[in-house]
Order: structure tokens, then sequence, then C-alpha cells
């Protein structure tokens, strides 16, 4: 019987510590807050998607809208507006840089934008259509004008004076023709005309004294003289 008493007392859990019993209540608190939390979180998505249901309800009855902007908006709020504005078949688009900063526009299907405005929006600009008019006339001109240009082929450009004309008081107007008839090849460049020359051996007769002057050297006698 004792043993049988001792093995029951032996299986059951030991009572909780006072430190275990504390932080089991902080586990519960904490959990507590954290279903708040998330009850309130809930509840705040639920209630911005009843008011932005009602802003586009309104804008959709409204006939003199063709386009909303909205408040920036974070990242969750402009996701839950794009799925209220897909289920109302509408068309939406976010613009801006930064996160705090971007915000939704919302389109009415017939109205729904063009490149060049979403463009224009893209770039923080606002969308004017005459303006954009004006300007795809002008871009369509000028392509215009390069495609006939292309069609000319190259343009010759001739200078609207003569060099020559412009400085015609320093040099004249014919010196240089006058200059161009006078220069003439020199006939002896590089040869050395006769009347010039004060050796009138050949190349032999220098030779055969060069030749005798050496041998005289080389033998030690005197050398004659030179006629």
């Amino acid at each position: 019987m004792a043993d049988l008493l001792g093995s029951i007392l032996s299986s059951m859990e030991k009572p909780p510590s006072l430190g275990d019993q504390e932080s089991r209540r902080k586990a519960r608190e904490q959990a507590a807050r954290l279903k708040k939390l998330q009850e309130q979180d809930r509840q705040q998505k639920a209630e911005f998607r009843k008011r932005m249901e009602k802003e586009v309800s309104d804008f959709i009855q409204d006939s003199g809208q063709v386009k909303k902007k909205f408040q920036p908006m974070n990242k969750i709020e402009r996701s839950i507006l794009h799925d209220v504005v897909e289920v109302a078949g509408l068309t939406s688009f976010s613009f801006g840089g930064d996160d705090e900063c971007r915000y939704v526009m919302i389109f009415k299907k017939e109205f729904a934008p063009s490149d060049e405005e979403l463009d224009s929006y893209r770039r923080g600009e606002e969308w004017d259509p005459q303006k954009a008019a004006e300007k795809r006339k002008l871009k369509e001109l000028a392509q215009q004008q390069e495609e006939e240009a292309a069609q000319q082929g190259p343009v010759v450009v001739s200078p609207a004076s003569d060099y020559k004309d412009k400085y015609s008081h320093l040099i004249g107007k014919g010196a240089a023709k006058d200059a161009a008839h006078m220069l003439q090849a020199n006939k002896t460049y590089g040869c050395v005309p006769v009347a010039n020359k004060r050796d009138t051996r050949s190349i032999e007769e220098a030779m055969n004294e060069i030749r005798a002057k050496k041998r005289l050297r080389q033998s030690g006698e005197e050398l004659p003289p030179t006629s």
C-alpha cells in the first residue's frame, strides 16, 4: 500500500514555483495585449475600407468627375483602396517616389489615362491636355521636317565669302596667284655647278693622288709638291 501511494505521488507534477507562476502570468498578459492590438488593427482596416467604399461610390455617381486623387497613404491602405476600386470596376494607379508620399488616383473606365498622362503624373506634373496636344503637334512637325530633309539628301554648304577677298587688303587680290607663277624649281638643287668648284681635278685623279700620298707616308719619303 505504501509502495502504491509513493508511486502515485512521484508521478504527479510538482506545483509550480513562484517564478514559474510570474512568467506564465506575464505570458498571458502579453498574449491578451497582442490579441487586443490585432483586433484593433482589423477594426481600423474594416473602417478604412468602409470609408473608401463610400468615397468610390460617390465618385461613380458623380457624372462631373472622371478621375479622383486621394491623399498620400501607407502601403496597406493603398492596397485596400486598389482592391475596392477593382471590385467597383474602375482603374487605379499609385504615383510618388517616396513610400510615405505615394498616393492613389482612380479613373473611370471610359476615361482611362493615356501613356502621356501617366508619364506626366510619374514626373510629378499636372496633366494639361492642351499643352500635351501642342507638344505632340510640334513633335510631329519636327519629325516631318526630318523626313523631308532625309529625302532631299545632304545639304551642300558654301561659304558666304572667299577668304582671299577677306584678306585682300593685306595680301592683294593677285599676290598669291602671281607668286605661284614666279615659283620655279631649282634645277641645280643637290648639285654644285662647275663654275663654283675650286678643285677641277677628276675623281680618278684625286683618288690617285690620295693613294700616292698614303704610300709616301708609309715609306717615310717626302711628299712632292702638288701642282
